[in-house]
């Protein structure tokens, strides 16, 4: 009897420590990245930004923390700021991702900021950037290189 009660009770534990910890877990298939797309670079430019759209499917928010690419010495995370009358773009810790929300990287808004470039940016190729994500990890996207003027991807 007392080991019919102690295998009750420890399936009980087990199913609940179960639920509690896939509520605290996001991964990375509850984030989609839509449309990666940066411009080409106009001349001999050292710098690019990339942009793209971040779907969180998740009931738990998360944020994007991070971005690297191996055709640039260094990847931050930007936004744009409107002060005293103009805009400057800067350096943010994080993008945040709000739970079952759609969060747009896009010009004049949040983006990655590419630094120091291998090369410049031609339209047509395309190069990978993993996104660091605080909760769901590393995802890496292939990044679509548009002309110069671009405005984004047409709409799948």
């Amino acid at each position: 009897m007392l080991k019919a009660f102690i295998t009750a009770n420890l399936t009980v534990f087990l199913f609940l420590t179960s639920l509690t910890a896939s509520a605290e877990s996001l991964t990375a298939s509850d984030l989609e990245v839509l449309n990666p797309w940066a411009r080409a670079s106009a001349g001999r430019t050292e710098t690019a930004a990339a942009f793209l759209t971040i779907r969180n499917s998740s009931d738990q928010a998360d944020r994007l923390v991070a971005a690297q690419t191996d055709i640039a010495q260094t990847s931050e995370l930007h936004t744009h700021l409107h002060e005293e009358g103009v805009m400057r773009m800067r350096q943010v810790d994080s993008i945040d991702l709000p739970a079952e929300e759609t969060v747009e990287l896009a010009p004049g808004g949040d983006h990655v900021m590419l630094f120091q470039l291998e090369t410049p940016l031609q339209q047509g190729q395309s190069f990978p950037l993993n996104l660091t994500f605080e909760k769901a990890g590393t995802i890496q996207v292939e990044v679509k290189v548009m002309p110069i003027g671009a405005a984004g991807p047409k709409e799948n």
